[in-house]
């Protein structure tokens, strides 16, 4: 499908469900008006019934009317849920669109996951605003949210990759269920701080469940309080029914601060609970046919729909929600009679213990299923991408690699080789000649390919790399640490990685530029022929052309590439295009001069 074609499905896409969704509204409104007078009406009708005939037979005639109004009301807002759902389908589709156009601001961008010392993700510009992350992001959940970050952000094995490639091309033609996915998590206000509390409870002990002196006081207690009320209503005095509260005062007061503790971890997440069993059942309705998915998916159905992950997630929610009935005002009166706090905590503990193994896969896998999903939206938009190969003796072997956040119409590819063990590519080039970009290029799509994603190529090979960069280097003052220093530190961290042979790809932009001239020649030709030693392999982009020297010195370890900018009639043309030898090209005092800088003509 073309670009065009896309579009269009999108646009058409985006106007049926604005249309169902206002016709819902419509519906829904009107509905409402006769909600409130089929209630009224009930209501008359009731009470003449039962004034012209018996007094119970209009009391049994409103509790029949209540019950079908209560279907009624369930109905009513099944119309709203539905209207919802399509207004969000609606935004999505919309938002589609303009992702086509390049502009993807409206998805959450990752920035939280951002990691200075992680080996890539500052330089390659992987979480933050027009991120790759934004750019991918389809997830809603906040699981789904740190797995995508996970996945951004860690290489896999062979196996895995061609496990993810099967299920990003199972996934990517249902945009249908895809999008339906991401409409049930919109709107719901998940954190990632709220996993880590329900986690904290998780591998915390039972505090009431299996404790034998609150097992008796549950059963015990409130006929003692039913039997003191009793009792004061027909022949005690009222005094002594107080004495009968007695036991209930005692066993509230000692397990107050453990259930305290308890609500504290758990209310927050009882509406998004909700959410996620909304989330997986609609995992569950669907049969995949990939490894992967079956995977993921094996541990959610259970036995049939009562014991299925999602059902036992929204009882889990309804558990958390009448526990949480003790902040109501009329929370005291259950706690005297039925000590509601021990029953729920005791109920709700009782589900930790007979779920808690399972609780953590079920979320794991959904948590994936959102990633993989915003993988294959990612290939559904971009058609042209293809999946590569993977092969352990492979050299890196790109055609036509693009960068995959620049817009389409303004994208430059090149052809790239590059042996992975021992080899560098010197890049020179003048300033704005794309040498950073080409850099980012190469890099961002050995990552793609190496987590098991489409890439940006027209044809790619390559072995598991994982990619070390210095590009973006910067002083930190919280440890008085000059942008120099930095950078040094930077170069040690991954000196240390390629000398453990990992298969590591660098890509190092202007290394060593905090110093002078000199010293930045020697220092660069002293890490270049360290790196060469250590079998490293990877791209250096720098302005030093006299680097270009040891391309004859090294016996094809080393190879020069450029990216030259034309100069006509005072003006700058870039083409971005990669080509073989040393950068001829100089245009600092043009660009100087364009900018009204005033540059004296030297002979």
């Amino acid at each position: 499908m073309d670009i065009e074609s896309l579009e269009k499905e999108y646009h058409q896409r985006f106007q049926a469900n604005s249309e169902e969704a206002a016709r819902l509204k419509s519906k829904y409104n009107k509905f409402s008006f006769v909600r409130l007078l089929v209630f009224i009406v009930a209501l008359l009708a009731c009470a003449i019934l039962g004034a012209v005939t018996h007094p119970g037979f209009g009391v049994l005639a409103f509790f029949i009317c209540m019950i079908g109004f209560y279907f009624f009301v369930q109905w009513h807002q099944a119309i709203q849920k539905m209207q919802t759902h399509h207004e969000h389908l609606s935004i999505l589709n919309q938002q589609e669109e303009r992702t086509l156009q390049h502009d993807y601001s409206a998805y959450f961008d990752g920035a939280e996951f951002e990691d200075a010392e992680h080996p890539y993700t500052v330089d390659m510009d992987i979480f933050g605003p027009y991120s790759l992350y934004q750019y991918i992001n389809r997830t809603t959940s906040a699981l789904g949210k740190k797995t995508l970050a996970n996945y951004l952000s860690n290489i896999i094995t062979s196996t895995e990759v061609v496990d993810r490639h099967a299920a990003i091309q199972e996934l990517s033609p249902m945009l249908a269920w895809r999008q339906d996915l991401q409409a049930i998590g919109m709107g719901t206000e998940d954190e990632l701080r709220f996993s880590l509390a329900l986690k904290a409870w998780l591998s915390q002990e039972s505090v009431i469940h299996g404790i034998p002196k609150y097992k008796w006081a549950i059963l015990l207690v409130p006929i003692i309080s039913v039997g003191g009320i009793i009792a004061a209503i027909f022949w005690l005095p009222w005094q002594i029914m107080f004495l009968t509260f007695l036991p209930a005062i005692y066993f509230l007061k000692t397990t107050r601060e453990s259930i305290d503790k308890l609500v504290h971890q758990t209310e927050s997440v009882g509406k998004i609970l909700i959410t996620y069993s909304h989330l997986l059942k609609h995992i569950e309705k669907q049969e995949f046919t990939s490894s992967k998915l079956q995977t993921l998916t094996v541990g959610l159905t259970g036995g049939g729909d009562r014991d299925s992950a999602s059902s036992k997630i929204k009882r889990l929610s309804y558990l958390i929600g009448q526990l949480n009935v003790r902040n109501n005002v009329f929370a005291i009166v259950f706690n005297l009679i039925g000590l509601w706090d021990l029953v729920w905590a005791s109920k709700l503990e009782q589900w930790k213990t007979e779920q808690l193994s399972d609780m953590a896969t079920w979320f794991d896998s959904m948590g994936e299923i959102e990633a993989l999903s915003s993988f294959a939206n990612l290939y559904y938009n971009n058609p042209d991408w293809i999946f590569p190969t993977v092969d352990v003796y492979a050299s890196l072997e790109g055609k036509s690699i693009g960068h995959p956040l620049l817009h389409r119409s303004k994208r430059i590819c090149n052809d790239f080789t590059c042996p992975t063990d021992g080899h560098i590519k010197l890049v020179t080039g003048s300033n704005m000649a794309g040498k950073s970009t080409f850099l980012r290029t190469v890099g961002l799509n050995i990552i793609l390919a190496c987590i098991g994603s489409p890439v940006c190529a027209e044809r790619m090979r390559l072995p598991m790399l994982q990619v070390y960069s210095s590009m973006r280097t910067q002083d930190a003052l919280h440890e008085s640490t000059s942008s120099f220093y930095a950078e040094l530190k930077r170069l040690k961290f991954i000196i240390a990685a390629v000398e453990k042979g990992d298969r590591i790809f660098f890509l190092l932009d202007e290394i060593l530029k905090g110093t002078n001239s000199k010293d930045r020649h020697t220092g660069s030709k002293a890490l270049i022929k360290q790196l060469i030693k250590n079998k490293g392999a990877g791209i250096i982009a720098t302005h030093d052309l006299e680097l270009g020297s040891l391309e004859s010195e090294y016996n094809g370890a080393i190879e020069n590439l450029c990216m030259e900018v034309r100069v006509e009639g005072g003006k700058l043309f870039f083409d971005y295009t990669l080509d073989k030898g040393v950068s001829q090209s100089f245009n600092a005092t043009i660009l100087m001069q364009n900018m009204g800088i005033q540059i004296d003509d030297l002979d």
